[in-house]
């Protein structure tokens, strides 16, 4: 993530405000939930699966979370060429987390 700059402020050595800044964004959890329900996923299959993004977001959003350690790129030298895209280890971590804080906000919903 070393090209997006972020807001500097006094949680800057906070390690959850770190956490937010690699998968906070509009798009980076759709990709990361749909990684984690599908496996290992080509572009295409990848865009299909989420409504509303563009080629150049989820383009954008999946070089972010590569460079992050989120997302593996994994490319084959075939013709025509394959990209396959899935989690890392560090990516497949987060999936529990991530269903725990979609628990409480289903409770939190429906306060």
């Amino acid at each position: 993530m070393n090209e997006q700059a972020y807001y500097k402020n006094r949680f800057d050595n906070c390690p959850l405000t770190h956490a937010l800044n690699l998968i906070g964004g509009k798009w980076r959890l759709p990709i990361i939930w749909a990684l984690s329900q599908h496996g290992t996923m080509r572009y295409n299959e990848l865009k299909r699966s989420i409504d509303g993004i563009t080629h150049m977001m989820l383009s954008q959003s999946l070089k972010e979370l590569e460079a992050s350690g989120i997302v593996r790129r994994r490319e084959y030298a075939e013709i025509p060429p394959r990209v396959e895209y899935s989690l890392t280890p560090e990516g497949q971590e987060l999936i529990p987390a991530l269903k725990a804080l979609a628990r409480w906000g289903k409770r939190m919903k429906h306060r």
